[in-house]
């Protein structure tokens, strides 16, 4: 289960990805969600950056270069509030399965890598709720580089890490930010208990690992109701891969 901050225990399910840029974990999410769905879970998507509340302030201060460490670090804190209180929580209180496409770690990670106060940071972030499981998709910085740059026109601004001044190249830019946020990656791994997957193994055996760590924590996680045709077809004796946990075993 998830759990709120005091340490209340919550009936609904938090999965979070983490990692830098081009480890895959978005991909890794979206299969886990499918499959979720697949198997009746009620399942809520959540991503960062998402709120309508701050989405018009972070566009301007990305367009026009406004945005300092300090204020991207509380804008997306704002982000994740709303998003908590609009999204997160009610999900998790009605007992659904939440799945996060990055979490509180991503600012940990990018906000000390711009010099914001690790201490502080964390401060901030006491009113998010504590993931049910956290992943963290470890890969290379060079293989990230070559993911991210394969078929891509141009890094954007911030994303380069232009801000800090690193360097004038964005792609040299990119690398400097991207190494600096890896190593805060790193160093969270033992301090909240990251499920690592090596996101240079294939999907298929990334998501089985996904799918062993996960499964555990499943019970008790709502779920819809059957829909009319699978009775229909539960009634009929009819089987089939997508049909689970009827005539097992006869094949589909």
């Amino acid at each position: 289960m998830a759990f709120a901050p005091d340490g209340t225990p919550l009936p609904g399910k938090l999965f979070i990805v983490e990692g830098i840029d081009g480890s895959g974990k978005s991909t890794q999410l979206d299969i886990l969600h499918k499959w979720l769905v697949g198997e009746g879970y009620v399942v809520v998507f959540t991503e960062w950056n998402s709120s309508p509340v701050v989405r018009a302030t972070t566009k301007k201060g990305k367009k026009d270069h406004l945005l300092t460490p300090m204020s991207f670090s509380l804008i997306h804190a704002a982000d994740l509030a709303d998003r908590m209180e609009r999204q997160i929580l009610p999900a998790l209180k009605a007992g659904a399965i939440v799945l996060a496409d990055r979490y509180i770690y991503t600012a940990f990670a990018r906000d000390a890598a711009r010099g914001v106060d690790r201490a502080w940071v964390r401060r901030v972030y006491q009113f998010a709720v504590r993931p049910t499981v956290a992943f963290y998709f470890r890969v290379s910085l060079n293989e990230s580089l070559d993911r991210i740059m394969t078929g891509r026109p141009e890094l954007k601004y911030y994303e380069a890490g232009l801000d800090m001044g690193y360097a004038s190249d964005p792609y040299e830019s990119f690398k400097i930010f991207q190494s600096r946020i890896l190593e805060e990656y790193e160093h969270m791994i033992q301090e909240f208990g990251l499920q690592v997957i090596d996101a240079t193994d294939t999907l298929v055996s990334q998501q089985q690992q996904v799918r062993r760590i996960v499964e555990p924590h499943l019970a008790g996680a709502a779920r819809t109701e059957l829909i009319p045709w699978r009775e229909t077809l539960e009634r009929e004796g009819l089987y089939g891969r997508y049909i689970p946990g009827l005539n097992a075993g006869k094949g589909a």
